[in-house]
């Protein structure tokens, strides 16, 4: 009795298993960097290997230190008429939240981590981590305000319960901008030719695909905030079957499309998946979850083509294909699919209404300003490296190194001939190719 009486209480030990679930989630999300990392590695040449570690390294790192100072106030503070917080700074009056604020980081840097994929191979390393102080310190928390801080989304009944809208189409829609303003990399587009650059190593994009569904388990079921034993579960298994059921869609219909299971986009069709159902996977049935994923590996597939062949927008890895229509998809299926309140559950259409209205005022937001800020930072100088740099590869003009030994080829610095490189830059853009991979097209 005596023990009883001084040992811990439940609510204590509840609240202590919360607190882990949370810590666990936390460390998982953070290891998706590594997927990410991975990917984007694997699916571009092995030229920009650095320049694409070196980035991820810092977005994670520019990330926790910029969210701490600034982005968590905006995104959790004292809401000014729903739009934008306005206290929290530097966690002051929130240091009980520090458990929250570290797994809402890790969620920031993610967020803005999806866009350096998609400027891979050209954009200046200075100007990617301006736009990366522009994302993760307002553009990325005025969003996530919207929709999770209490601001005019959440009020309105919108429903984002790990981010598809969030994180994932606000970091493709940041990437959108970019992608416009960079151009396409030098070989790409010629004239009315369509030229497929194959990333150097596929197998390394197929474990970051691998790390990231792993991660991807305390991305969404983290989301919960607590060791629920009756939703954790639940969020787990809708992960798992969505991402199950896009890798079996993409499969499916890419070789119905190509005539071949095209393997990157197979890969791929697991973070399609993966990003259709963050948004629903606590409110959707083990039915609807495998609903939204299939016809997400299906939308991936269609997407990357038409971003690269008719929008002609140079997204090395697809990034945009895959966050940006498969959020916009997952976002909306919860309007579809939610078991309370769902369209196809009897709900009507008001969900459904307020679904896409939410979508249509992130992309608004995100796209109007990171195009702005984009523009704001060109004013000091191009946002893209020079010709002879690019083709050098960022990991020497920017890094001066290489990720690998490129068997002797040399990588030294431009001399002021205006044929150099032409040679060098046909020969690694056709590494590794041959003439079945015409139609692959490499996607994150």
């Amino acid at each position: 009795m005596a023990y009883g009486a001084e040992g811990p209480s439940i609510s204590s030990v509840v609240q202590s298993v919360d607190m882990m679930w949370v810590a666990i989630a936390t460390l998982l999300v953070f290891f998706m960097h590594a997927g990410f990392a991975m990917v984007e590695t694997g699916f571009t040449r092995a030229k920009n290997a650095l320049n694409i570690l070196m980035k991820n390294f810092l977005t994670m790192a520019l990330g926790a230190l910029l969210y701490f100072a600034i982005g968590y106030g905006i995104m959790f503070g004292d809401s000014l008429s729903g739009l934008v917080g306005s206290s929290y700074f530097f966690l002051q009056n929130a240091e009980n939240d520090i458990g929250f604020f570290v797994f809402q980081a890790v969620f920031a840097a993610t967020c803005a981590t999806i866009i350096s994929g998609a400027v891979a191979e050209r954009m200046k390393l200075s100007s990617y981590l301006m736009l990366t102080v522009c994302m993760v310190m307002f553009i990325y928390p005025v969003v996530g305000h919207w929709v999770w801080g209490g601001g005019f989304l959440s009020e309105l009944g919108f429903i984002d319960f790990a981010g598809s809208t969030v994180v994932h189409l606000t970091g493709a829609t940041g990437a959108l901008a970019a992608v416009l303003l960079l151009g396409g990399r030098i070989g790409k587009y010629d004239q009315k030719t369509v030229n497929v650059i194959p990333g150097h190593n596929i197998p390394l994009g197929a474990l970051g695909v691998f790390i990231l569904w792993f991660g991807w388990f305390g991305f969404n079921a983290g989301s919960s905030l607590a060791a629920d034993p009756s939703l954790v579960p639940m969020i787990i298994t809708t992960t798992l079957l969505s991402a199950s059921a896009g890798i079996v869609s993409s499969a499916i219909y890419s070789y119905l499309k190509f005539k071949q299971m095209d393997a990157t986009l197979t890969l791929n069709g697991a973070l399609g998946g993966l990003v259709g159902i963050t948004a629903g996977t606590a409110d959707v049935s083990l039915f609807g979850a495998v609903a939204i994923g299939f016809i997400a590996g299906i939308i991936l597939i269609e997407a990357v083509p038409f971003i690269d062949q008719k929008l002609k927008l140079d997204d090395p890895v697809g990034a945009i294909a895959v966050h940006g229509f498969c959020g916009i998809w997952g976002t909306i299926a919860v309007g579809l699919f939610a078991t309370n309140g769902g369209l196809l559950y009897g709900g009507g259409t008001s969900l459904l209404a307020v679904q896409s209205v939410g979508v249509l005022a992130v992309i608004a937001w995100t796209f109007g300003l990171t195009f702005l800020s984009l523009k704001v930072i060109t004013l000091r100088s191009s946002i893209r490296v020079t010709r002879e740099e690019e083709i050098q590869g960022l990991d020497f003009s920017e890094h001066g190194s290489t990720a690998y030994d490129m068997k002797g080829e040399s990588f030294g610095p431009a001399n002021n001939q205006p044929s150099f490189g032409y040679g060098l830059v046909n020969r690694l853009n056709q590494l590794g190719t041959d003439d079945h991979q015409s139609h692959n097209y490499n996607s994150n």
